[in-house]
């Protein structure tokens, strides 16, 4: 039958199925044939219209009723009043323990600050600043102690601004958490400090009272913020340390859902706090001292019902669900087929699979032996550059990176660094490629020396046209030049993996890098991306210092630490901008060498594709299987 034929032998049936279907009042059963004359009119439209306008329009039509029956209802305000009636509570009350030690651990902090400052007065201008602490002293002297929150003129500015500083500090605070709790510690270290100094400072000046109605206004739910994450952040960093009965995965799943419901019902605290020190502690002075103590009680209270008592009422209401959890369904793979074709996205996923499998395998290796090298040559390189360690840069990690690298070519000392470097980085790509190679194979030095004597040589000589582009062009020049990139990526896992003669493995690692460009390209793009989101909390690629020493223009966890160990080292006399340059120093290697791994375990997969596909070892295999399964039984054949 003609198109024609069919639609004008149809069309008043589908008509009357849109009025119907549109209609408020219609008749059930009707719809349900017309319905079902639809579905039939489809598949024969898909049989034999595939190309044609028809199909599209009779497939639009039954998704609709297909839709309409299947479509989920809108979460109701009820399930949104029972999140915060029940499964929040029961969420902070699992995770009690850990809000207990960030409590206590903040408490610790904070008489630290306290006891500190009570030794030694200056104290005060060490963790406060010498400007911070000149500018309150002229503020006593004029009879307004806490002028500091009434300086800016646009209080819905302040608003905007407070409120976002604290979002990102409490959010810092627990993200922190999965690095093992340290930095989660930290940041309430230096939190708890700051205060424990700022109100003994205020007790020395007579003014411990005053200090506590004003900045305890807001300071109620802002600090309480600040430990409540902590509180998440450890429990998120405690189920990947103390994973129980569960896989380490499945245990950090369920602790990182915790932390994150316990963040989820931070954000109105965080919003209101902001608000108080905009619009009422900036005005403190205007409010009699009742209404003070009145609403830091009264946000006290708030916390504690909510983060205290509330969650022990649920508890003991519904003690079935204290203990539920839900852990998601796990089938971790240990083995890899290298004889397949992967699509982009299955190189990516076993990347990262196997980076987590074999990550205490290669970084054991580079621990152990790569990472004193780089210890020695970036010593080296600090040693016969004391000019560049002893003051601040504008773009601290480029400078930093030229400079421990020695592609800055400052003097000749830069020569002997990227000598260094280039084999520093042959062992780092041998040890990845050998935990590659030996799956499966249980810890062995021999093993990877000898790997390493065999094919070390090739492994340097085949990153020399990556390292060339590296180490000639300034750190702008390469976000260009990573579009060259590509067609060596695959060189050094071409003469690493494979057990041919060399000329063979480098001939095949240029070809294979150039018919793998488009992927290469694209992995290397969403790595960029992936580790500039990951590292912008701790190292922005976007922090800016100023050459003079002022404070950074943008700010990170970085800059927190290395302030903290410059104040450290200005307390004792040392050269303090040398000792926070040295800190990132550190900070950086430790991202080289948790970084470059990643890239060649993609390399390696994208090797065994085009492999793969040149070769077809893994077909061929299977042809030789043909005709021996057995119809009735399983065989041999059948777990290969």
């Amino acid at each position: 039958m003609k198109e024609t034929s069919f639609i004008e032998q149809n069309k008043q049936k589908w008509n009357r199925f849109e009025q119907l279907y549109d209609s408020k009042s219609h008749d059930p059963e009707e719809l349900s044939d017309l319905y079902m004359d639809i579905t039939d009119d489809l598949s024969y439209a898909q049989t034999f219209y595939k190309r044609r306008t028809v199909r599209v329009y009779l497939n639009q039509l039954a998704q609709r009723v297909y839709t309409g029956v299947h479509k989920q209802k809108g979460e109701s305000l009820k399930k949104f009043l029972t999140v915060w009636k029940t499964s929040l509570p029961l969420e902070i009350y699992r995770a009690r323990k850990s809000l207990l030690v960030a409590l206590i651990s903040f408490l610790v902090y904070t008489l630290i600050g306290v006891l500190s400052t009570h030794i030694n007065p200056d104290f005060a201008r060490l963790v406060l600043g010498d400007g911070y602490v000149e500018l309150t002293n002229q503020n006593i002297a004029e009879g307004n102690p806490l002028a500091i929150y009434g300086m800016t003129e646009s209080q819905l500015q302040m608003f905007m601004d407070i409120t976002t500083n604290n979002m990102k500090v409490a959010f810092l605070t627990f993200f922190l958490g999965f690095f093992f709790t340290l930095g989660t510690h930290l940041v309430i270290f230096y939190n708890g400090v700051m205060l424990g100094t700022f109100q003994y400072f205020f007790h020395t000046k007579g003014l411990l009272i005053t200090s506590f109605l004003g900045i305890w206004i807001h300071g109620a739910f802002e600090i309480s913020a600040i430990v409540l994450a902590a509180g998440a952040g450890i429990t998120a960093g405690n189920g990947w340390l103390f994973p129980k009965s569960y896989t380490r995965l499945q245990s950090l799943q369920l602790s990182t859902k915790r932390g994150l419901k316990i963040m989820m019902s931070l954000v109105p605290f965080i919003i209101a706090a902001g608000f108080l020190e905009s619009y009422v502690t900036h005005n403190y002075q205007n409010l009699p001292d009742w209404s003070k103590w009145a609403l830091i009680i009264f946000s006290f209270a708030l916390i504690l019902f909510y983060y205290v008592f509330y969650p022990m009422y649920v508890a003991r209401k519904h003690p079935e669900l204290v203990h539920e959890e839900q852990v998601g369904s796990f089938k971790p793979k240990t083995s890899f087929n290298f004889e397949k074709i992967r699509t982009f996205g299955e190189t990516m996923s076993d990347s990262f699979r196997m980076y987590r499998l074999q990550f205490g395998k290669f970084m054991r290796v580079i621990m152990l032996v790569v990472f004193p090298l780089i210890v020695g040559i970036v010593a080296f390189q600090d040693w016969s550059h004391p000019g560049v360690m002893q003051r601040e840069h504008w773009y601290d990690w480029a400078t930093q990176f030229e400079l421990m690298m020695g592609y800055g070519y400052y003097s000749v000392s830069d020569l002997i660094a990227i000598s260094a470097w280039t084999i520093i980085y042959t062992l780092i790509v041998a040890a990845v490629l050998w935990s590659v190679k030996t799956i499966g194979n249980p810890f062995s030095w021999k093993s990877f020396f000898q790997f390493t004597a065999k094919k070390g040589p090739g492994i340097w000589l085949a990153n020399c046209f990556i390292l060339l582009f590296a180490f000639t062009l300034p750190w702008w020049a390469l976000l260009i030049a990573m579009f060259l990139f590509p067609l060596f990526l695959l060189n050094s896992a071409a003469v690493g993996l494979d057990d041919r003669k060399f000329g063979l493995r480098f001939k095949k690692g240029f070809k294979y890098s150039t018919q793998h460009y488009g992927n290469s390209l694209l992995m290397l793009l969403i790595l960029l991306l992936f580790v500039t989101l990951l590292m912008q909390p701790i190292a922005s690629v976007f922090s800016i210092h100023d050459w003079r020493g002022e404070p950074a223009v943008m700010s990170d966890l970085l800059d927190l630490v290395a302030g903290f160990v410059k104040r450290i080292a200005l307390a004792l006399d040392a050269d303090y901008i040398f000792w926070g340059n040295v800190t990132r120093q550190v900070v950086y290697v430790l991202f080289i060498i948790m970084f470059l791994p990643l890239v060649i375990i993609m390399t390696s997969f994208g090797y065994y594709s085009e492999r793969e596909r040149a070769e077809a070892t893994g077909l061929k295999k299977e042809f030789k299987k043909f005709g021996k399964r057995s119809r009735t039984k399983e065989s041999s054949v059948d777990f290969e």
